[in-house]
């Protein structure tokens, strides 16, 4: 008799929108994307979303075992289902969830869903992600099931469309952390922190990934000319953090609160109004996340912001605005702890810059060393039950 009893989130995005350009339609075009199981299990289901979409799309999609990444074995191909049916047509921000799929799983192993968009799809609904366990291919015409996809018709992508989750019906003792946060949390650190709980022998908790690049805590761009840059924190965190089996949640956000604001004469759309004070950026971090993240019942870490030191809009005010938000997070007692990001990647004798390793180059997103030196300071408590 299964003990799988429980629904836990393996694998899961934020939805966003795309950069807004005069070309973003795509036509009959296949997504296909391995996702790495962090749990043994029966069954899963799919989470799908238009949230940011201006046009109905029509999604249908199919899972498969994975051979070499980039292709599936097309005999274990099965249709996902929604109320029966092996297409779903989705509405301009609606949300939908497939029926159950009876799948076995096991802890490790990729299995692919891989989604065809037939006709012309208008492709708003995204989000650009990156990591060592982070994988998407798209060819164009219908090969859903398709043992490999043709090579002169197939590109790499790292934009997921569409798909935020994915849950597993598992074990009762496995459990979700929520990584949140910017473009920072978009790419590598929490697939390296996934990777550093396996070596551990952490095999209960999932890392899910809900970043979006540009989002503010407080402030947010109604213009296209910065769409991409999502919704400020009060109308993103209640529903990212509706994941399954999530009970703790790690916030890294507030950079672009920090470093985007300008002046109109510089740029219309980032008044100096938009700059917050430290004690602004806390009030609006507890009022948005910690409150409801308790009302859920979630323990909230939060993770200090890493040095900006040569990025382009740097200055010392800003140094000093940072310094004072993170010496908010690392002795505040609203949070359960604090991940020292900051101190981690640092310079010691420069700690307003990176250590050269741990700095991609533009100064403010990390090296791949850099991320993975992220991962390993958190306290690893969180992937603890």
């Amino acid at each position: 008799m299964s003990n799988y009893s429980k629904w836990v989130a393996c694998w899961g995005n934020a939805m966003s929108i795309r950069e807004q350009t005069e070309v973003r339609y795509a036509k009959d075009l296949t997504l296909r994307y391995p996702v790495r199981m962090c749990f043994d299990g029966c069954a899963l289901r799919f989470h799908f979303s238009n949230l940011r979409g201006t046009e109905s799309v029509t999604i249908r999609a199919s899972l498969a075992r994975t051979v070499d990444l980039e292709g599936i074995d097309p005999d274990t191909a099965v249709p996902i289902l929604f109320s029966g049916n092996d297409r779903i047509v989705l509405e301009p921000g609606q949300d939908a969830c497939s029926d159950e799929t009876a799948f076995d799983v096991k802890r490790g192993e990729y299995i692919t869903v891989s989604i065809f968009l037939e006709g012309y799809t208008d492709m708003n609904t995204g989000v650009l992600i990156t990591g060592p366990l982070t994988h998407g291919w798209y060819s164009y015409g219908n090969h859903m099931t398709d043992a490999e996809l043709p090579l002169d018709l197939t590109r790499r992508t790292g934009w997921f469309h569409f798909l935020e989750t994915i849950d597993v019906l598992t074990e009762e003792k496995n459990r979700a952390l929520i990584c949140y946060g910017d473009s920072i949390t978009a790419q590598d650190w929490p697939d390296y922190l996934a990777i550093r709980a396996d070596e551990l022998g952490y095999h209960d908790v999932s890392i899910i990934r809900r970043a979006i690049s540009g989002t503010r805590i407080l402030r947010e761009y109604s213009s296209i000319t910065y769409a991409a840059y999502g919704w400020k924190g009060e109308h993103r965190f209640e529903r990212e953090m509706k994941t399954a089996g999530a009970d703790t949640v790690l916030i890294q956000h507030g950079i672009n609160d920090i470093i985007h604001p300008v002046g109109v004469e510089s740029n219309p759309f980032r008044p100096w109004s938009d700059l917050p004070t430290a004690a602004e950026m806390a009030e609006g971090y507890d009022e948005i996340y910690i409150r409801h993240a308790r009302e859920i019942g979630y323990k909230v870490y939060g993770g200090t912001l890493i040095p900006i030191h040569g990025w382009r809009t740097y200055a010392p005010f800003r140094e000093e605005l940072k310094n004072d938000f993170n010496d908010w997070l690392r002795t505040t007692d609203l949070l359960d702890g604090c991940a020292d990001f900051d101190k981690a990647v640092r310079d010691p004798q420069k700690p307003e810059a990176f250590l050269p390793v741990y700095d991609s180059g533009d100064h403010l997103h990390p090296s791949k060393k850099g991320y993975a030196r992220m991962a390993e300071a958190v306290p690893v408590e969180l992937l603890k039950k």
